[in-house]
Formats: C-alpha cells, sequence, structure tokens
C-alpha cells in the first residue's frame, strides 16, 4: 500500500488540512492518508494549544466519513515532545511492505534543519512538499516531491484568532469540529 502521512499540532485542523491530504492523496494514488497530531510540538512553545485528547478528537470527526483518512493517535499515547523519527520507524516496523509519503506544506521548508535525524526520514519515506499560499516552493532539497495544490488561506493562527475575538470561524472548520470546540470552549 501508499499511505500519507500527515503529521502536525491540528490545532484545530481546518479544511486545508483536509484540502491538503485529499489532493495529496488523488494526485499521488495513495491508498490512505493518516492524520498524525503531535503531543508536543518540539519547535514551538505550548501555549495556545488545546489538549492533545480535543485535537484528536476534532481530527477523528473531521475525517469520519472518509474511507481513504484515518487518525493515529501514537504521538499522543508516546508522550512528551513528538519527533517524527520515532513515529515512522514504529510504521515502518508494523507495516514493512508499505511505501510511505511523509507529506508537509511549504511554510516548513524553513525549518528542515531543525528536524531530528532528517537523513535517515529521508531514507525510510518519500517527502511530499506541498504549496501553502505565501510559501513559495523554493530552496527543496533535491529528494523532495513537490505537490501544487489549491489554495486555500487558512491557518489554526488564523481560526484561533477568530474564536478570540468574537468572530465567525464557521466554514473554516467542518462543522462537526466548529460544534466541538464551541461545546467545550476550546481557544476562548
Amino acid at each position: 500500500m501508499k499511505i500519507g502521512i500527515l503529521g502536525g499540532t491540528f490545532n484545530p485542523v481546518h479544511i486545508g488540512h483536509l484540502i491538503l491530504a485529499e489532493e495529496a492523496r488523488e494526485k499521488l494514488g495513495l491508498d490512505k492518508i493518516i492524520f498524525v497530531p503531535v503531543n508536543l510540538p518540539p519547535h514551538k512553545g505550548n501555549q495556545d494549544i488545546a489538549d492533545a485528547a480535543s485535537r484528536f478528537k476534532m481530527l477523528k470527526l473531521a475525517v469520519k466519513g472518509n474511507k481513504y483518512f484515518g487518525v493515529s493517535d501514537i504521538e499522543i499515547k508516546r508522550e512528551g515532545r513528538s519527533y517524527t523519527i520515532d513515529t515512522i520507524r514504529v510504521f515502518k516496523k508494523k507495516f514493512p511492505c508499505d511505501q510511505f509519503y511523509f507529506i508537509i506544506g511549504s511554510d516548513l521548508l524553513k525549518y528542515l534543519d531543525e528536524w531530528k535525524d532528517l537523513d535517515e526520514i529521508s531514507k525510510l519515506v518519500k517527502f511530499v512538499t506541498a504549496t501553502r499560499p505565501g510559501y513559495p516552493l523554493e530552496n527543496i532539497p533535491p529528494h523532495f516531491e513537490t505537490l501544487k495544490i489549491r489554495a486555500v488561506d487558512v491557518s489554526g493562527f488564523q481560526v484561533r484568532q477568530c474564536i478570540k475575538e468574537n468572530k465567525s470561524f464557521r466554514y473554516v472548520v467542518p462543522e462537526s469540529v466548529f460544534n466541538f470546540i464551541n461545546k467545550k470552549r476550546l481557544y476562548r
């Protein structure tokens, strides 16, 4: 099987994440996309991040009904800071015959030199860098595949700002996620 891995904070998951996953699945001919929410991001402060259980639940709600999408709590169960290499090693051990595509947005290209064991990750997966508005596809390592996707200029930060400012964030997140955020009063 060809499996796409889309890791991130997903704070919260929004339509940009879902469009990225769907277009990557279709354009790369992937059999499945696995969303992997971090427990604690290694390169971000932990302020303004919803608890891991809530972010995991929002992802489950967001992908419900899409037979090609799944969510893994591997990094949440591991606890502590989440590193891609640790997750990839587990997936490769569990599914040794599958081919993995690790999908990142072009906004992450400038942080690659901070990744733990990037060379080893590159040997275990095929890296795919997808376009993101405001972040051109520049300085791409030669072994990275690029993927142009529909431009959707939305971010978790923008969603959280709307919530804090009591502005509408409906339709930038799936309806089920919108209802969950309001019910749990997240990001307020």
